[in-house]
């Protein structure tokens, strides 16, 4: 299947319309999630409980058309209980492979820093590799493959954090945030009116499309002049004297991806630097390990990003 990049502009807007039947004043938002999705890259929820992460994600999974499995992370929850394994087969006399729930398109990782290290780091081949490797047998993922994790800012009692390793394997880390006043209540109105908790949804594109989508953006330019720019934003997350670990090129890849996917949602075959300014956030904020006196100051990555931004010189584009 071949498309144009005028299609992914066209389809990306249906998909985010879809959406927004269920998912209320959070259009930023979400073009952000279906660029990393087109990105090939896993997404990182961090909000407060009942802002709709798990809505989000299942949402995102109906509407793309895509196989959804939802894993509940646990203390007690075991690395089998998420790729599975082989089961002896009393009739058959043999072993029988079990998939556990990793097998499909889209995961939910839901509340994954309650689970211990050991379950947690099960994800790392499936999210790096896109394979599982059980009993010595590797099975390569459906594609496309997305885990969308998510986890709570408060409630650390009884939590794992996750290892870096594993953060820097988000392509980037969102946070939902409340909604306005009129936004609410329009989440009242369309409930009341609906007359049930179900939402009625139907696919937009299916999996072969999403991944058509994903070669076109492999097609995006960027100019080298752009290129250089998101190396040395990353490059001063190394530098700066807030920070004891900067951001990888894991980052700087993020920063490649991401905007190649948003310029294309746009119907743009180039990458603009504002492009770059928008994802910088979102990409870099969970890569940086900050200096342990700013530990319990919250945001201060964030802050730390937000100078970089400000001090960076900003390339200029002819024709652009």
């Amino acid at each position: 299947m071949t498309i144009e990049i005028n299609q992914v502009c066209e389809l990306g807007s249906l998909v985010i319309r879809q959406i927004e039947r269920a998912i209320v004043g959070k259009r930023s938002l979400l073009q952000k999630i279906l660029a990393a999705v087109l990105a090939g890259g896993h997404i990182l929820l961090e909000d407060y409980p009942g802002l709709a992460k798990t809505l989000t994600a299942k949402t995102f999974a109906t509407v793309l058309g895509l196989d959804f499995k939802r894993i509940q992370f646990t203390p007690d929850l075991l690395p089998g209980d998420i790729t599975g394994g082989y089961i002896f087969d009393r009739v058959q006399n043999c072993f029988e492979l079990r998939r556990g729930p990793l097998f499909a398109n889209i995961i939910l990782a839901d509340e994954i820093n309650r689970a211990s290290p050991k379950t947690q780091s099960a994800l790392l081949e499936a999210m790096q590799e896109y394979q599982v490797t059980l009993e010595g047998d590797t099975m390569v993922l459906p594609q496309p493959f997305v885990v969308m994790a998510t986890q709570n800012p408060i409630e650390y009692e009884g939590t794992f954090p996750l290892p870096e390793a594993q953060l820097d394997r988000f392509l980037l880390k969102l946070a939902i945030g409340y909604p306005t006043a009129e936004e609410e209540q329009e989440i009242l109105r369309r409930r009341r009116e609906r007359r049930q908790d179900e939402f009625e949804l139907e696919p937009v594109i299916d999996a072969g499309q999403l991944l058509a989508m994903r070669e076109v953006v492999e097609r995006v330019h960027v100019d080298p002049d752009i290129e250089r720019y998101m190396v040395d934003l990353v490059g001063a997350t190394r530098q700066g004297k807030r920070v004891a670990v900067g951001a990888s090129p894991r980052g700087s890849l993020a920063l490649l991806k991401l905007t190649r996917a948003w310029a294309a949602l746009d119907g743009r075959d180039y990458v603009l630097p504002d492009d770059v300014k928008l994802f910088v956030e979102p990409a870099l904020v969970h890569r940086l390990i900050l200096k342990p006196d700013l530990w319990m100051k919250q945001n201060a990555a964030n802050e730390v990003i937000a100078d970089i931004v400000r001090t960076v010189p900003v390339p200029v584009i002819d024709g652009a």
